[in-house]
């Protein structure tokens, strides 16, 4: 079986797979939906619709939103604790965006590993 590919815009995941190669120790996730994670907690993710979601401390989180009018990620119908959606200016801007992913994946690394369900 063929694994599948993501089907959103091409050029959102462009420019979320060159923001993550900035991050030498991140490794992009997931065919079909990309994603990072760290410690066994995913910290951003690209949905369908070609948004970047990324998840910050609460302190952090409330700063993204109020400086880019940004909002929660909403994903089939649930809200994602934790997480804001970063606007797709700030998508195409690498430069401004790299400061705000290594905040979420410095918050992220600070939390507790979650247990593996990987068979030894």
């Amino acid at each position: 079986m063929a694994k599948a590919k993501y089907t959103g815009p091409a050029a959102a995941l462009e420019q979320y797979e060159a923001l993550v190669a900035r991050f030498p120790e991140v490794k992009r996730k997931g065919a079909a939906n990309p994603y990072t994670s760290v410690n066994g907690h995913m910290f951003s993710f690209l949905d369908r619709d070609g948004t970047l979601a990324l998840r910050f401390s609460d302190d952090d989180r409330h700063e993204f939103t109020d400086l880019y009018d940004s909002g929660p990620s909403i994903q089939y119908g649930k809200t994602m604790r934790g997480y804001a959606t970063v606007p797709h200016d700030l998508l195409l801007n690498t430069d401004e965006l790299e400061g705000w992913f290594a905040r979420s994946y410095d918050h992220v690394s600070r939390l507790e590993p979650k247990p593996t369900t990987k068979k030894k």
